[in-house]
C-alpha cells in the first residue's frame, strides 16, 4: 500500500497516521527514538507492509505486471490500489478526499518538528501538488509513476505502467476491493494490541 491507504488504515489517531506516513523513512531501530505512539504507527506501518507483500490477491496483481516491470511490480502495485482507494474514497470514508487530505496536511505541519528531513523536504512538494487528491485519477496516479520512474534513472520504467492500469482496471479493481476489506480488518486487529 502508498501513503493514502497507510494514512486511512491509521483511523482517527493522529500520531499513528504520522508514525504510518513516515514509516519509509525511518529506518531499522530508529523508531524507537519517537515519542510511543508514533512509533506504534510506524510499527503499524511495516505490519501493513508484510501482510500485503504475502497476500495471494496482491501477488496476482504483481504477477500481472512483472513480465515487464520485474521487482518493481510491487511498487507499482502499492501505487495502483492507492489509486482504487482515491477514486472509490466516498465508499470508505465519509470525509470528502479534498478534505481529508488537507486535514491531514496540516496534522503534519503542527508535528513537522518530528519528521524525517526526507519529508520535510517531501511535504511541500506533495501538498502543492496534492499528491493523495491527484491519486484518484489516472492522470495524477500516471505523474506519480512518472516521478517514481526519474527517480530510478528511467531503469525501472514505471511512468509506463499507466497503459496495464487503463487495459486491466477492472481486474485491478476487483482485486484492490477484495484484498482491501481484508487488510481493513487485519489492520484493526493490530491496532488493538499495538
Amino acid at each position: 500500500m502508498n501513503f493514502l491507504a497507510h494514512i486511512y488504515l491509521s483511523g482517527e489517531d493522529p500520531e499513528l497516521k504520522i508514525g504510518n506516513f513516515i514509516a519509509d523513512s525511518v529506518k531499522g531501530k530508529k523508531f524507537l527514538d519517537y515519542p510511543e505512539r508514533i512509533s506504534q504507527g510506524i510499527t503499524l506501518h511495516r505490519k501493513i507492509d508484510s501482510y500485503t507483500d504475502s497476500h495471494d490477491i496482491v501477488k496476482k496483481s504483481v504477477s500481472r505486471l512483472f513480465p515487464k516491470y520485474r521487482h518493481y511490480s510491487t511498487v507499482i502495485v502499492d501505487i495502483l490500489y492507492d489509486h482504487f482507494l482515491a477514486a472509490n474514497w466516498a465508499e470508505y470514508s465519509d470525509v470528502p478526499l479534498e478534505e481529508y487530505t488537507l486535514d491531514f496536511y496540516r496534522l503534519l505541519h503542527e508535528h513537522h518538528e518530528v519528521l524525517p528531513k526526507q519529508i520535510q523536504t517531501l511535504l511541500p512538494y506533495m501538498e502543492q501538488d496534492n499528491w493523495l487528491l491527484s491519486y484518484a485519477s489516472i492522470s495524477g496516479i500516471g505523474n506519480v509513476l512518472a516521478g517514481m520512474n526519474r527517480r530510478t534513472k528511467n531503469r525501472s520504467k514505471m511512468n509506463l505502467a499507466v497503459t496495464e492500469l487503463e487495459e486491466h482496471y477492472t481486474d485491478f479493481d476487483i482485486e484492490f476491493r477484495s484484498f482491501f476489506e481484508e487488510l481493513k480488518l487485519y489492520t484493526k486487529s493490530e491496532i488493538k494490541i499495538l
